[in-house]
C-alpha cells in the first residue's frame, strides 16, 4: 500500500498514537495548552490567529484612505472632465477594487475566528474532537465553507506530520505540526488540520496526549495541568500565562461546542455502548 501524501516541506511523521509516550526532560518551559483535563478527556488550545485585528485595522485604513481620495477627486471633478482624468478614476477604482477581493476574506476570518480552536481528546471513546474553523478565501462573501464545523474522528487513524519550509516573511523558517486524517483502511487522507506552529512544541504536546490516552490523567505532571482563569491565553514562548491585552482578541466569538458533542467528547461512553 502507498503512503498516504504529503504537503508541501514535509519533514516526518511523528510517532503513531499508540506508540509508548513519556514527557521529555528537555520540557523546562512546559507548553501551556492544556485547558481542561479528567478521568475522560484532555483539551488542547490552538491559536491560530497570533495578530487579531490586524486585517480589520489593515481594511479600515485602506478603505478611509480610499474614501477620503474619492471625495477630494469628485470636490475638484469639474477641473477634471476629460477622458484623461475618467481613465485615471477608473484605474483607480480597479485598483482598490483588486485591494479589497484580497482582503475580504482575510477581514472576515479576523472578524469570525473563535478565540481559540480547541481539541478533545476522549480516551475512554477513544475518538478526537475537533472545533474547526473552516474558510474559503475564493468565495469571501458565501456561507457555505465558512464557520465553525466540528468534527470528530477516531483515535487510530491520526497521524502527526511535521513540516518546515522556508519564508521570508516568517524570519526565515516557517514550522508546523498538522494532525491528518486517513479513511479507516486505507492512506487516503480526508482531512488535515493545524495542531502547533513549532515542531519542538508540537512533539512535547504529543508525547502529552498520547500519554493522557494511555495511562489517564495521573501520568501528567502537575506544572502541567491548566490555570482556572478563562482570560489567560496559552503562549509557549513566553514561557508564563499571559493574560490577553489585545482588545480583539476579547471580542472574538467564544467557543461554543455543539451540545451533543460537547456531551459526548467530555463523557465515557455507557456500558452498553462499549464494543
Amino acid at each position: 500500500m502507498e503512503k498516504p501524501d504529503r504537503g508541501l516541506g514535509w519533514k516526518y511523521d511523528l510517532p503513531a498514537p499508540n506508540t509508548e509516550a513519556n514527557i521529555d526532560p528537555r520540557l523546562s518551559k512546559p507548553p501551556y495548552v492544556l485547558t481542561d483535563i479528567n478521568e475522560n478527556h484532555l483539551e488542547l488550545s490552538r491559536i491560530t490567529l497570533k495578530l487579531r485585528g490586524g486585517w480589520i485595522v489593515t481594511g479600515a485604513v485602506i478603505s478611509i484612505t480610499a474614501l477620503t481620495f474619492t471625495i477630494d477627486y469628485f470636490n475638484h471633478f469639474p477641473l477634471a472632465r476629460n477622458l484623461s482624468g475618467l481613465k485615471e478614476l477608473s484605474w483607480y477604482i480597479f485598483f482598490h477594487a483588486c485591494i479589497f477581493s484580497i482582503l475580504t476574506p482575510y477581514v472576515r476570518m479576523d472578524f469570525g475566528l473563535p478565540k481559540n480552536e480547541p481539541i478533545r481528546f476522549n480516551r475512554q471513546r477513544r475518538k478526537i474532537y475537533f472545533y474547526q474553523y473552516r474558510f474559503n478565501l475564493l468565495n469571501p462573501f458565501g456561507k457555505k465553507g465558512w464557520g465553525v464545523i466540528p468534527v470528530a474522528y477516531d483515535w487510530d487513524d491520526l497521524t502527526l506530520e511535521a513540516y518546515r519550509i522556508y519564508a521570508p516573511g516568517y524570519g526565515g523558517i516557517k514550522e508546523e505540526v498538522k494532525i491528518s486524517i486517513c479513511k479507516p483502511g486505507t492512506n487516503e487522507i480526508i482531512d488535515r488540520v493545524f495542531f502547533t506552529d513549532d515542531i519542538e512544541e508540537g512533539e512535547h504536546c504529543w508525547a502529552i496526549v498520547r500519554l493522557f490516552m494511555q495511562q489517564g490523567p495521573n501520568a501528567i505532571p502537575d506544572f502541567l495541568h491548566p490555570t482556572a482563569n478563562p482570560d489567560e491565553v496559552p503562549n509557549s514562548n513566553l514561557g508564563k500565562k499571559a493574560v490577553f491585552r489585545n482588545p480583539f482578541d476579547r471580542l472574538a466569538p467564544k467557543v461554543q461546542w455543539p451540545a451533543d458533542m460537547d456531551l459526548e467528547s467530555r463523557t465515557a461512553p455507557n456500558p452498553g455502548d462499549r464494543k
